[in-house]
């Protein structure tokens, strides 16, 4: 039996020396996965044109640099407000008529984007100076007998409204204004209309050879030293008094008249501009002219104050001959550089007419 006993321990111990254990392998955690960081796209840069507005200073595209600008007569009367798409002129002159009324013209570079334009009046000679002076092509209704002779005698390129030819299929009537303001205040066109007369190629839309408008501009122009002038008042004559008032925000002038904003009737906004300057110069009746039509002497110089950013400086004004552009310089004969924008230029007798500003 302890044989027996003892042999069956051996087995069990041999068996038991048998069994081979699992080793156990270890945990192995997995890396985390990092999600790659999603960059944030960059805004695009927003598009500039490559040309510059040779009346503004400001970007515009090269194909309309060398273009012959277009120079609109516009209707001041207050019956005839609001005037339309005179908002987008690069520069709007404003020049006494007779009867103490003024009238403005507003000089295009280009007329794209430009909707109607209006109401459209007669001209007279010192206007026709004017877009001589920029090479431009004008556009008005009817005129003077002084200036329908100037205009074959001087050379000037226009589409007129009243006794044009095939020019004065450009303009129309607008039948709400001829029932409201009048038949008078009513001849409206468009820049579309213009350009596609244009394009028919009976004037020459490039400037002339040699032509360069010399006016410097800088980004800001506010004259160094100049007074304060956020308030500026314009008393043409008892009629018509123009306003200029600086808004600091825009860094503009918001022009006003007859009391009201000045407001384009195409957007109902009013006007506002980067610089104003104000030509003093001789304006008198022509002898034996029974309508009481003016001579402006817009040839020779003067006096002027420039307005920008707030302040203003006196300047010299000149302008060589009727075909020559308007040189502005400040009192020591240094050029006016213009701050980059649009332009308001008044012109003005000294004697009838009165600036002030605060």
């Amino acid at each position: 039996m302890l044989a027996v006993l003892l042999a069956a321990v051996m087995l069990l111990g041999l068996a038991g020396c048998g069994k081979q254990e699992e080793p156990v392998e270890p945990v192995v955690e997995p890396e985390p996965i990092e999600e790659p960081i999603q960059e944030p796209e960059p805004e695009p840069e927003p598009y500039v044109p490559a040309g510059t507005n040779p009346l503004t200073g400001l970007p515009m595209e090269p194909k309309y640099e060398n273009d012959r600008p277009v120079a609109v007569m516009f209707n001041n009367l207050k019956a005839a407000q609001p005037q339309l798409g005179q908002s987008l002129a690069d520069i709007i002159y404003e020049i006494p008529a007779e009867g103490g009324i003024t009238r403005m013209v507003g000089v295009y570079q280009t007329l794209e984007g430009v909707e109607t334009l209006g109401s459209i009046r007669s001209t007279r000679a010192y206007y026709l100076e004017l877009a001589l002076g920029h090479d431009a092509l004008l556009v008005h209704a009817g005129g003077s007998p002084e200036a329908y002779a100037d205009i074959p005698a001087w050379g000037v390129d226009n589409m007129d409204g009243v006794n044009g030819g095939s020019d004065a299929k450009i303009f129309w009537r607008d039948p709400e204004r001829r029932k409201t303001a009048g038949y008078e205040h009513s001849l409206l066109t468009s820049g579309q209309n213009i350009l596609d007369y244009l394009a028919k190629g009976r004037f020459r839309t490039e400037h002339r050879d040699g032509y360069t408008y010399t006016q410097a501009f800088a980004e800001n122009g506010t004259p160094a030293g100049g007074t304060a002038a956020e308030h500026v008042t314009l008393k043409f004559s008892s009629y018509k008094t123009g306003t200029f008032d600086y808004d600091a925000a825009s860094g503009k002038y918001m022009v006003g008249q007859y009391g009201t904003e000045y407001v384009d009737g195409n957007t109902g906004e009013q006007v506002g501009v980067t610089n104003v300057l104000v030509l003093e110069t001789a304006v008198s009746v022509i002898s034996g002219d029974t309508a009481g039509r003016l001579t402006v002497k817009l040839t020779g110089s003067g006096k002027g104050t420039y307005f920008c950013g707030g302040r203003a400086v006196p300047i010299q004004w000149s302008k060589a001959d009727r075909n020559s552009q308007f040189v502005y310089k400040l009192e020591d004969g240094t050029p006016l550089t213009l701050g980059q924008g649009t332009s308001y230029v008044c012109v003005m007798s000294p004697k009838t007419s009165t600036l002030t500003y605060q």
